[in-house]
């Protein structure tokens, strides 16, 4: 998942439309202050910063992130306006990974974004996700169970990643639906649920790892052997 955070909507929404439409999963925030509300229920493979936004400016924000050992080690891209030198070296210095000048052109956005997810995730690695006998494969979008394959419908797959991405963490119904559905949480909806349910099951005993928190929402809890 790729983060673009940019004040204009209309650079936004070209930059979203540019890498969904070169195969990446991408999403946008119009300032600093939403981004780092969302970094608490999800991270990025990668954040797109623009270095003038309102409230906290990008590099206000690449202070924070690269502060923070949890959000560290997020490469992120920032895109500095042209002529101001001071921003790219200033931004470089606090540990970006590149910049883009702007105007900048959407190939060539694809193309850094591309060359810096390379340097920060080496081909051979594969992302692999583990709670005991519970193994998730990123790059095959694989679940085993104690070794036996189980079929999960793509919300299902998207709902265990985020659980086993932040063990221990309580996500609210809001939560869960804003970044799997990637809509607004309407709260009559069961639909939370009912995913929440059938994952369960498919799971068999490691189902009672998804413990539901009273009056908030789900978490998943793995005790030591």
């Amino acid at each position: 998942m790729i983060w673009c955070v940019e004040d204009d909507e209309s650079i936004r929404e070209i930059e979203l439309y540019t890498l969904r439409s070169t195969g990446f999963e991408a999403r946008g925030f119009g300032d600093g202050i939403n981004m780092l509300e969302a970094l608490k229920a999800e991270q990025p493979e990668l954040i797109l910063l623009d270095v003038m936004l309102p409230e906290l400016d990008g590099v206000e924000l690449l202070k924070r992130l690269k502060a923070q050992p949890e959000t560290a080690a997020i490469p992120v891209i920032m895109a500095t306006a042209k002529g101001m030198e001071y921003d790219k070296i200033q931004s470089l210095d606090l540990g970006a990974d590149d910049y883009l000048v702007k105007p900048f052109g959407m190939m060539e956005m694809v193309s850094r974004v591309k060359a810096v997810l390379r340097r920060a995730k080496p081909a051979a690695v594969q992302h692999l996700l583990q709670a005991k006998g519970l193994l998730m494969n990123l790059d095959e979008r694989t679940v085993t169970v104690d070794g036996s394959r189980i079929e999960l419908t793509y919300k299902e797959f998207e709902i265990l990643k985020l659980f086993l991405s932040h063990i221990g963490i309580v996500f609210t119904r809001e939560n869960l639906f804003s970044t799997v559905w990637g809509e607004p949480f309407l709260g009559e909806t069961r639909t939370v649920d009912m995913h929440i349910r059938t994952l369960r099951q498919k799971l068999g005993t490691y189902g009672e790892t998804i413990k539901t928190v009273r009056n908030v929402g789900y978490r998943m809890e793995v005790t030591a052997e």
